[in-house]
């Protein structure tokens, strides 16, 4: 027979487990909606940091760009392209309304514009017909080869003017190939001796005209517009000034402008850009900069202090072990102690001897 108290018995924890089970399904997904929830939170920071930086690698390629323009639009006003240059210009503000001297140089290109509209050529009298002299272009032709030989560029090029304004068809390959040589050389050492940037641009992109560019002289025509788009941030972003200055100091620490070469250049931006940083709080990246500056040079005196305070806050010390902070003194009076014995200050008297004179 079975026993009904046992039958009872073993019935019971059956139905409290029933009953626990709806408890511990809800408590299971009441954890699942926790973790998607977490879940979704990080992908959705990482959607939003992906897109961040996306953003600023778009708006640095749009900058680049823009200067790259800008760079060209001066070229184009050299040449008198004006209506090419109003384009970039527009284009230049559409994108960037403050852009440093875009507005000023729209307004010049507009008048020249405006001059060039309302421009009426005067009438000239035919000259008469006359005999082609050519000991004059062969005099011309033969000084400038001298002036090349003598590295006068200045001199070459007006000779060579010269030569082509008397007869337009003498020599022609040998000319054109003089002109590249006496324009790439001028602009170069403009650039390179004299820090004028915008004139050794404006030689270099003329040379380029007849023929292709070396290495060289491509280059540092580069890292003078880099140098110029650099300048023209001076003080008013210093982001900017170092991205521009970041890459000029990197192929042409010396290149300058007649003031400061590019290394000072980086070296100041990376000061103030590190200054900004302090301001900030953001004391890490303020170190770094402060550090690409002080491997040039040393730091003046605002950021010292801010450098200082900064290389605190980002590594702060770590406590020192002291081995002996693991040991504490015992204060048990029944222990004993190693202190030695008082040291008697009287002298002693002399006691009788057991058994003596009595």
């Amino acid at each position: 027979m079975i026993d009904s108290n046992n039958n009872s018995g073993s019935t019971q924890p059956s139905k409290a487990a029933k009953k626990n089970n709806p408890k511990r399904g809800r408590t299971f997904l009441l954890y699942a909606l926790v973790l998607i929830v977490i879940l979704g939170l990080a992908g959705f920071a990482g959607y939003r940091r992906a897109i961040a930086i996306r953003r600023d690698t778009r708006a640095q390629a749009m900058n680049q760009q823009i200067g790259e323009q800008f760079q060209n639009t001066l070229v184009d006003i050299e040449f008198g392209r004006y209506e090419i240059a109003k384009q970039r210009l527009e284009w230049i503000i559409e994108n960037d309304p403050n852009f440093p001297g875009a507005q000023e140089k729209l307004t010049e290109v507009l008048v020249q514009i405006n001059l060039q509209e309302n421009y009426v050529p005067p009438t000239a009298t035919p000259a008469p017909t006359s005999t082609p002299d050519f000991s004059g272009v062969q005099e011309a032709f033969s000084h400038a080869q001298q002036l090349i030989a003598a590295q006068d560029w200045p001199g070459a090029l007006s000779a060579l003017d010269e030569s082509r304004k008397l007869d337009p068809n003498y020599e022609t390959s040998k000319v054109d190939g003089m002109y590249y040589f006496a324009l790439r050389n001028r602009g170069y050492d403009l650039i390179t001796k004299e820090g004028n940037l915008e004139g050794g641009i404006y030689y270099i992109t003329l040379a380029e005209r007849f023929g292709i560019l070396d290495v060289n002289a491509n280059g540092v025509r580069e890292g003078a517009r880099y140098y110029i788009l650099g300048a023209s941030f001076w003080e008013l972003n210093w982001e900017q000034t170092l991205f521009y200055f970041n890459q000029v100091y990197g192929g042409w620490p010396s290149l300058w402008d007649g003031t400061m070469t590019a290394t000072d250049r980086f070296r100041i931006a990376s000061m103030r850009y590190g200054d900004e940083f302090f301001g900030q709080d953001k004391f890490c990246d303020a170190v770094v900069q402060y550090e690409n500056a002080q491997s040039i040079g040393p730091l003046d005196d605002l950021a010292q202090q801010n450098y200082n305070k900064a290389y605190v806050k980002c590594f702060p010390p770590t406590p020192t072990f002291d081995p002996s902070s693991l040991f504490t003194p015992t204060t048990d009076p029944n222990l004993p102690t190693n202190t030695p014995p008082p040291v008697p200050t009287d002298t002693p008297v002399p006691t009788d001897t057991p058994g003596g004179g009595g």
